[in-house]
């Protein structure tokens, strides 16, 4: 299997507690791979040692093969956490702030934008959008340097079901475009309805990892891995 990504026992710890322990992942390209886990599983602590915003304590990540390094994030984009905009501008103007400093033409930011269905908003201010626009908007901004990798974390949070639909909606057309997708969860039907690979997380260790199982059964196998993870724990 070709991967996009693959992370070796790694390992983070903040103050001596270990938070994420020996996760192994390993993301096969052009797919949906889906990192379940309940709140304060680890999830966005592992996405954030792969696009460099906390230093691993131990382990390493691999990126198509090679060792990573901050190279690599010229091939990865990401929407961690809340989109990066500035509420008081345009999704265009937004998209020209970002495409200024990574020298992008205009012709990609009309892309992006007919990409995630937002062409049309014209001059109105990203702060009158609703937050299924805003994490369509921060989509877009990840998407502009074409990465091979999109990371998107928990991007359904606080979404109406319209909003939800869209975006998997969206999430789905992704690898057709040569694009990998890993997005994290804690909501099982979603990421039931839009990932082809899953690993799900219980405090910090890798409980499964490997295809959708059949249907009905994900819940099951979910709540077996945290339930032995907390008998484990205490």
């Amino acid at each position: 299997m070709n991967s996009i990504l693959e992370t070796k026992c790694l390992t983070k710890s903040f103050h001596k507690q270990e938070i994420v322990h020996d996760i192994s992942l390993v993301v096969p390209k052009n797919c949906v791979y889906g990192l379940l886990g309940p709140n304060g599983a680890g999830k966005s602590t592992i996405l954030k040692m792969v696009t460099g915003i906390l230093r691993p304590t131990g382990g390493s990540i691999l990126f198509d093969g090679h060792e990573w390094s901050r190279k690599d994030l010229a091939d990865i984009g990401a929407l961690v956490e809340t989109p990066p905009i500035y509420e008081n501008l345009t999704a265009w103007e937004n998209l020209k702030v970002r495409a200024l400093m990574l020298g992008i033409a205009e012709e990609r930011m009309e892309e992006v934008l007919e990409m995630v269905d937002l062409a049309h908003t014209g001059k109105k201010r990203t702060g009158e959008f609703s937050l299924g626009m805003k994490q369509r908007l921060g989509i877009a901004i990840a998407l502009l340097n074409r990465p091979r990798l999109l990371i998107l974390d928990e991007p359904v949070n606080g979404l109406d079901p319209i909003g939800i639909q869209e975006l998997r909606q969206l999430i789905r057309r992704f690898p057709e475009e040569g694009i990998s997708v890993i997005v994290s969860s804690h909501i099982l039907s979603e990421i039931e309805q839009t990932a082809d690979y899953i690993g799900i997380i219980a405090d910090g260790r890798l409980g499964y990892q490997g295809g959708m199982p059949a249907s009905r059964h994900l819940e099951g196998l979910f709540m077996d891995i945290v339930a032995k993870n907390r008998k484990e724990k205490v």
